[in-house]
């Protein structure tokens, strides 16, 4: 059976997380659709582009270099033939990705990559616009979310248990709070619920809880 499952929902919500047990629960394809935004806004820092400077960003996209490739079951980013895997995980780049997302060229470049990686196989893809645009006939759509405060508790925690430090919980919220507004605003395929997808908040679910909620629809 082929498999097209989409995941949408804002930063943190913990779609990626689902996502990523989800293809090996079904043994699929796991997209991180997130992660070649990141690598266009990390383009965009070692370019030194002001991220108002769609001219610019327009120019390099066309030529830009994003590949996706699997590595021991794990996902790998490379931006101009480099691993850049680690480097995309930052809030800089993270706030760069949001940024760069709302320009036009930048989406329908990616768009066509991942529509293309969709195309003959089974996959999982996660986002912000996957069951609205992407992926608009995908046979299974989830929206995942959660509270902001949750969502920046998260993500807290993660930065704090990679190791970084000057981890400051209310800059994480605020950073949330803007991605939240960037990605709902923007004028081209915003963030929003598809019609036919199922809402899943996981603000008070454990991770186990809410694959098997999705799991349960899927096979309901």
């Amino acid at each position: 059976m082929k498999y097209t499952i989409a995941i949408d929902g804002p930063a943190g919500a913990g779609k990626s997380t689902i996502a990523k047990l989800l293809a090996k629960k079904l043994d699929i394809l796991y997209l991180d659709t997130g992660a070649m935004y990141r690598a266009v806004g990390l383009k965009t820092i070692q370019e030194k582009i002001d991220i108002q400077d769609i001219v610019k960003i327009d120019a390099i996209i066309e030529d830009i270099n994003i590949k996706v490739r699997y590595i021991d079951g794990k996902q790998h980013t490379f931006l101009d033939d480099v691993d850049v895997s680690q480097k995309i995980r930052t809030s800089e780049v993270s706030l760069a990705a949001s940024n760069v997302a709302v320009i036009k060229s930048v989406r329908l470049k990616m768009v066509e990559l991942q529509r293309s990686i969709a195309g003959d196989q089974s996959v999982v893809m996660d986002g912000r616009d996957i069951g609205t645009y992407v992926l608009p006939n995908a046979q299974f759509k989830f929206f995942i979310t959660a509270t902001a405060e949750e969502r920046a508790k998260r993500r807290f925690l993660e930065m704090k248990e990679n190791g970084e430090k000057n981890v400051d919980y209310d800059i994480i919220l605020e950073d949330i709070k803007y991605r939240d507004k960037n990605d709902s605003n923007r004028s081209f395929a915003p963030l929003r619920k598809a019609e036919d997808a199922i809402l899943v908040d996981t603000t008070e679910l454990s991770v186990d809880e809410v694959l098997q909620k999705v799991l349960a629809n899927m096979n309901a």
